[in-house]
């Protein structure tokens, strides 16, 4: 018995509940055949059958001969047992899904979600300001070669692989992401972090030309004479790594308090925040905008990364503009439905 065990134990899952589901249909015209006037139908006994294996038992139905009884005896011995064998299994199949996921080798299927290749400290900071954000549930995958993810939660998902190789792109599904940002290694010599991070970027744009799709890259530079290169390799946008501490420093000595503007500006957990929004149809010109937008409680500050529009408050407003307000969540939410 214990050898019979063993290798039902071995067989495939859905293998498995092929052959169960058969033994049971077996067992129904069997009892049915035993005891044709006690079950009147075969359905009857393949009701008894699936209420005897799962230790339901409404006693409903039950076999009153001696044949009958017998056989439902061997029922319980291997009925239950299958039944056992399949939940175990369930259990495993849900266990091993968990463990390949944390190990980073299940393909992300979603869309418009943010990837991130490299993880640190700062990609971490990163991951927690996105995820802090209510009105955002997009989702982040995070590329790297890390035994297991660094990092839980429903919305992160975690890919293995090499990060300039074709098919850790396809895992990521990268041609479908809204953007994605590379962080760069952890390293004391600046030029292998910026050469590291250039390799990545230019896998990532001829990937890009291969399946003929844009794909939006942030890229953080260590050192700032490396910015040159990054341009030539077509990066949307820029962060040098190390340049916003001293100005913000700096910033902070010459004006006291300041430190807490660029608090509220870089984090969701202080106070007013920067927001893009779109331009509504009836504002034809900033100003338009800037007063509709002042009556709600918010802040225009510029289009894209101009802040002269304050001074050009009587220029038409382009199609293609971005506009950045700063004000709390609040106001935000309700800017955004009407």
């Amino acid at each position: 018995m214990f050898e019979i065990i063993k290798k039902v134990v071995k067989v495939n899952t859905l293998k498995l509940v092929i052959y169960t589901f058969i033994f049971y249909i077996v067992c129904a015209f069997i009892i049915y055949f035993l005891e044709p006037e006690n079950f009147r139908n075969p359905f009857i006994a393949f009701w008894w059958v699936l209420t005897t294996v799962t230790t339901t038992g409404f006693g409903d139905y039950a076999p009153v001969t001696v044949p009958g009884m017998l056989f439902a005896m061997f029922l319980y011995l291997s009925g239950i047992g299958l039944i056992g064998i399949i939940i175990g299994k369930i259990v495993d199949s849900i266990s091993f899904y968990r463990r390949l996921k944390m190990e980073g080798k299940l393909s992300y299927k979603g869309k418009n979600h943010f990837v991130i290749i490299g993880w640190s400290y700062k990609a971490q900071k990163t991951v927690e300001e996105i995820l802090i954000t209510e009105h955002i549930d997009t989702d982040i995958v995070l590329v790297d070669q890390l035994k297991e993810s660094p990092f839980e939660h429903d919305r992160f998902h975690y890919i293995c692989g090499n990060p300039t190789s074709t098919s850790t792109f396809e895992q990521a599904n990268l041609s479908m992401a809204n953007s994605v940002s590379i962080f760069a290694p952890k390293s004391e010599d600046e030029t292998f972090a910026d050469g590291k991070t250039l390799l990545i970027t230019s896998a990532i744009e001829k990937y890009a030309a291969e399946i003929n799709k844009a794909i939006y890259t942030i890229v953080e530079i260590v050192h700032q004479d490396h910015i040159d290169m990054f341009k030539h390799a077509r990066v949307d946008e820029f962060v040098l790594s190390n340049e916003a501490f001293p100005h913000l420093i700096a910033k902070t000595m010459l004006h006291n308090g300041s430190s807490q503007l660029f608090m509220q500006l870089l984090s969701n957990k202080y106070g007013d925040n920067l927001w893009e929004i779109n331009p509504a149809p009836e504002w034809k010109t900033y100003r338009d905008a800037f007063e509709a937008l002042s009556k709600q409680g918010a802040n225009l500050i510029a289009d894209g990364s101009d802040f002269s529009i304050i001074r050009r408050m009587d220029d038409n407003i382009p199609d293609n503009a971005d506009l950045y307000i700063i004000c709390d969540q609040e106001t935000f939410q309700q800017i955004r439905l009407t």
